[in-house]
C-alpha cells in the first residue's frame, strides 16, 4: 500500500505518532511518505525528520503551513494536491487540524480515501469562543468530505462526537503504542530532583499550578524540582519561581529527550489544564517512572484514580505530592504495576496493525 501522512509541525507528540506509524508500516512492507511544514521546528525538526527518513520510501516533502487560517492555505492545499498526485497514494492519512484541512481536500480532489486523526487540535476549543467557532466550523465542514476517522483515545472520540458529530462515518479508537525498547526501566540519577516536569512551557500545561504547589510544599519540607522543556511562557515561569522563593529549588535545563529527562527526577508531574492523549504519559509509565497527572483528556485511560488530581487545584496537587514523597516504596510499586499493564495493552505493533485494518475498511 502507498501511504501519505500529512500534518503541520514536525516536532512533539503528533510527529512522534506519525514516525511510529511510518516505522511500523514500512516494516510491514508498505511505502510511506510524509508532507509537513517547512517553517517550524528549526534544527530539532530537521533531526527528527532525518530519524524518520529510513521509513519513508516515498520521501519527505516540506511546504509552508501556518498554524492559523489564512490565504496561505490556498497555496498549501494546492501544493499538497500536486504532491499527492505525483505520489499516487492509496490512502492519505491526515493528522491535526491543518493536516486534516490540506490532506482531506487533496484526497477528495484525487478521489482517494482519507483518514483523519484530530490529535486534540481544534477539539480543545469551545463553540462559544470566537476562535472556537472558526476552528470547529471548519472541522464540521471538512468532516463531510473525509472518508474515516482515527481517534487516539476514547476522550478524543467523545469530544469529536459532542462538538462535530460522528454521523455514519467509519471510525476507530486506536490508542498510541510503544516499542519494546521503551519498556526499559529508567533509574533516577544521584542528583535527581524530587519532582520532574517534562513538556512545553505553556500555561496550558499547568506549570504555574505546579510552581504554586511546590511553594506550598516547601513551607514544611525541602522539595526540589527539575522542569524540562521550552516554550513561549518559559520566562513567565522562571519569574514566578523567583517570586515564590524557589530559585534555589527549581531548575529549568531546557528541552531534552524523554529518556534523559526521566533521570532528572523521582516523580513526574503533568499538571495540564487540557490534553488529548500525551505520549509522555505512556513513555513515563513504560519506564516505570511514578506519575501524578491532571484528570483531563485521555490520561484517565492510562492512569488509575490514585494518580490523578483535578486540573488547576493547587491544594489537591500539593497534598498528592506530599503523600507520594512520604511513601516512595508504595509509589514505586504502583508504577511497576502500571508498567506491566502497558506492556500488555499499549504496543506500537498492535497500534500499526489496527490502523492498517482501518485503511483496508475504507478502501
Amino acid at each position: 500500500m502507498r501511504i501519505l501522512h500529512v500534518f503541520r509541525t514536525p516536532v512533539g507528540g503528533l510527529f512522534r505518532h506519525v514516525r511510529d506509524v511510518a516505522r511500523g508500516q514500512a516494516a510491514l512492507g508498505h511505502e510511506v511518505g510524509i508532507l509537513c511544514d517547512s517553517t517550524t521546528g528549526g534544527e530539532t525538526a530537521v533531526k527528527l525528520l532525518d530519524s524518520a527518513s529510513p521509513y519513508c520510501s516515498l520521501g519527505i516533502k516540506r511546504i509552508p503551513i501556518s498554524r492559523l487560517p489564512g490565504m496561505g492555505d490556498v497555496s498549501g492545499t494546492s501544493q499538497t494536491r500536486s504532491h499527492a498526485a505525483a505520489l499516487k497514494p492509496d490512502i492519505i492519512h491526515c493528522h491535526g487540524a491543518k493536516g486534516g484541512l490540506y490532506g482531506r481536500i487533496a484526497a477528495r480532489m484525487l478521489r482517494v480515501p482519507s483518514v483523519y486523526t484530530p490529535h486534540g487540535g481544534s477539539l480543545h476549543y469551545a463553540w462559544g469562543s470566537p476562535a472556537g467557532a472558526v476552528f470547529l466550523s471548519a472541522e464540521k465542514a471538512l468532516a463531510a468530505i473525509g472518508t474515516g476517522i482515527h481517534f487516539v483515545c476514547d476522550y478524543e472520540k467523545s469530544a469529536f462526537a459532542q462538538k462535530i458529530g460522528l454521523g455514519s462515518k467509519p471510525h476507530a479508537v486506536i490508542h498510541n503504542g510503544l516499542w519494546p525498547e521503551e519498556f526499559e526501566p529508567a533509574t533516577p540519577g544521584p542528583q535527581a530532583a524530587d519532582i520532574l516536569f517534562l513538556g512545553d512551557m505553556r500555561v496550558l500545561k499547568g506549570v504555574d499550578t505546579l510552581l504554586d504547589a511546590l511553594a506550598r510544599l516547601n513551607t514544611t519540607r525541602h522539595v526540589t524540582a527539575c522542569l524540562v522543556g521550552d516554550g513561549p511562557d518559559l520566562d513567565q515561569f522562571k519569574a514566578q519561581a523567583q517570586r515564590l522563593g524557589l530559585a534555589d529549588k527549581v531548575i529549568f535545563p531546557g528541552r531534552m529527550a524523554a529518556r534523559e529527562a526521566f533521570k532528572r527526577g523521582r516523580i513526574l508531574v503533568m499538571p495540564s489544564r487540557a490534553e488529548s492523549f500525551p505520549y509522555v504519559v505512556l513513555e513515563a509509565c513504560a519506564a516505570g517512572v511514578p506519575l501524578i497527572a491532571s484528570n483531563v483528556g485521555g490520561i484517565p485511560e492510562v492512569l488509575s484514580q490514585d494518580n490523578l488530581v483535578p486540573p488547576e487545584d493547587v491544594s489537591a496537587l500539593a497534598a498528592r505530592l506530599s503523600a507520594a514523597l512520604a511513601a516512595p516504596e508504595t509509589v514505586a510499586a504502583s508504577a511497576a504495576g502500571t508498567r506491566s499493564r502497558l506492556q500488555r495493552d499499549f504496543s506500537a505493533d498492535r497500534m500499526v496493525v489496527a490502523i492498517l485494518n482501518l485503511y483496508n475498511r475504507l478502501r
